[in-house]
This record gives C-alpha cells, structure tokens and sequence, in this order.
C-alpha cells in the first residue's frame, strides 16, 4: 500500500511539472501569436502601399490598368480609349522583405521596389511599420529632346514610411509620409524634390468585399496638379484581389500618382482602372 500511495503521488509530481511546462509553452505561444492581422487584404490600398507583406517564397503577379478620364463620355468610351497598363511581379524573399518589379506603358516606366517590416502591431506595440522604397527608369526620354542625357537622368527615387492600425475588426487606418527626388525635372510642373503625406483606410463590408479610400497632401506642389484622391473596392476570391478603382491620378508608379494627379474630382474628371494581384 505504501508502495502504491508513493508512485501515485510520483505521479502526481511529474504531472503537475508536465501541466506546467504545457501551460507555459501554451503562453509562450499565446505571446508570439498577439500579433494583429489581416489589417489590409490587398498589398495595396487603393494606389497607395499598404502594410500587408507577402509571406516567405510567395510570388505575386501584378496587372493594372487605368482608363483615361471619363469626362469625355463617348468620344473616348469613358476613357477606355486612353488605358494605360502596369505588369510586374513581387517576390516575397522572408517573411519581412518583398522585392517587385513592374513596367508602366506611361513614360515607358521600369519600377523596381523593396518592401520590408520594421514593426508590427501587438498588444506590446500600437501599429504596423512598414518601408517601402522604389526607383523609376523613364526609358522614355530621348537624346533628341535632351541631347546630354545621361541614364542618371531618367531615374526618380521614392522613400516612403508606412504606420497602420488595425482599429477594428471591420476598419484600419495608415498614414504614409513620402519622400519624391527626380534626378531630371521640368522646373514648370515639377520639384525637384517633393513632400508627401497621405492617408488611406479600408472599411470591411462583407468577408469577402471592403471598401477603400486614400488622400495624399502634397508641400509646395505646382498649381497644375492636383492632391490624388481615390476610391477603390476589394474584392477577394480565394487566389488573388480584384480591386476596382476610382481616381484623379492617371499613373501608377509611387512618384506619378503622389505628385502628378490631374483630374479634378468636382467637374467629373476621374479615371477607372483595377488592381489584379495574384499569389502563387
């Protein structure tokens, strides 16, 4: 009988030890997954980056397109007369950096960028922190408009910060200050250098469908342009997002819908366009 009593409370200790070690493994685990998620479905906003990375080895195929203005009603087909495209691809290289690179029919752009996470959002930290850089090749420019043109010339960079909050369930928010440097400028319509900060947030509708919406404020902008405002809907279906778009800003490399959007919302000068991401 003694014998019995001391195995069963032998027992009893290993146990106990046991149940500790799984609760506290169980708690570790409860600590690494605090992490908010899902804060934007699509790698984008609407035009604007959101904070949404793709995972390790993912690859994304891109395809946009923007419609001319609609102003012009039939005499255009309400801009489909005047689309302009973007294809390119995202590579995600960890789970904290993504490299893309995309090629714009406007200006015959190359666009290469880098996405990477510097913070994310818990219950220890408020918000998502995201970089995001990109360089520009304008492959339009000619030698017999600018007959000393270097390859310097045709390149712009954009640095950007991009911190988001996922407020809710059914509501996130970000804020994106931007940096614009244009090695080659027309001192017209152009700064050299340009300031941004735009602001975008997506609100879901159903499981499947949100709704977008982003404004960015450009410092000391030529009078030519407008602040890019645009409108977007999600939606996902399994393996990829389909985002429809509305907005004042024609292009869609970082540099030309920040700085170069001419539509003007209130006399009905906008473009319709989308975003196709597909994952692999």
């Amino acid at each position: 009988m003694r014998k019995l009593l001391f195995a069963a409370c032998f027992a009893c200790t290993l146990f106990a030890h046991a149940q500790d070690d799984l609760l506290n493994q169980l708690d570790s685990t409860q600590v690494q997954d605090t992490y908010a998620t899902a804060a934007f479905k699509g790698l984008q906003v609407v035009t604007l980056q959101s904070t949404k990375m793709p995972a390790a080895n993912e690859w994304y195929m891109v395809v946009s397109h923007r419609f001319g203005t609609v102003k012009n009603g039939f005499d255009t087909f309400f801009g489909l007369d005047n689309a302009t495209t973007k294809l390119g691809g995202i590579y995600g290289v960890t789970n904290w950096l993504s490299l893309g690179f995309s090629r714009h029919t406007m200006l015959k752009v190359y666009e290469g960028s880098a996405k990477y996470r510097l913070a994310r959002q818990s219950k220890d930290f408020p918000v998502d922190v995201v970089g995001y850089s990109t360089v520009d090749i304008n492959s339009f420019l000619e030698k017999d408009d600018y007959p000393k043109l270097q390859f310097t010339d045709r390149l712009t960079y954009v640095q950007q910060l991009i911190v988001s909050r996922k407020v809710c369930d059914v509501l996130s928010l970000e804020v994106v200050p931007s940096f614009i440097h244009r090695n080659l400028h027309d001192a017209v319509l152009e700064n050299e250098n340009q300031v941004s900060v735009a602001a975008g947030g997506r609100m879901k509708l159903t499981r499947r469908m949100s709704l977008n919406l982003e404004y960015g404020y450009n410092f000391d902008k030529p009078d030519y342009y407008k602040n890019p405002l645009s409108v977007g809907l999600d939606i996902e279906t399994g393996g990829h997002v389909f985002q429809l778009v509305f907005t004042n800003s024609q292009a869609m490399t970082e540099s030309g819908y920040l700085t170069n959007a001419a539509g003007d919302w209130g006399k009905g000068d906008f473009f319709f366009g989308f975003n196709l991401y597909r994952v692999f």
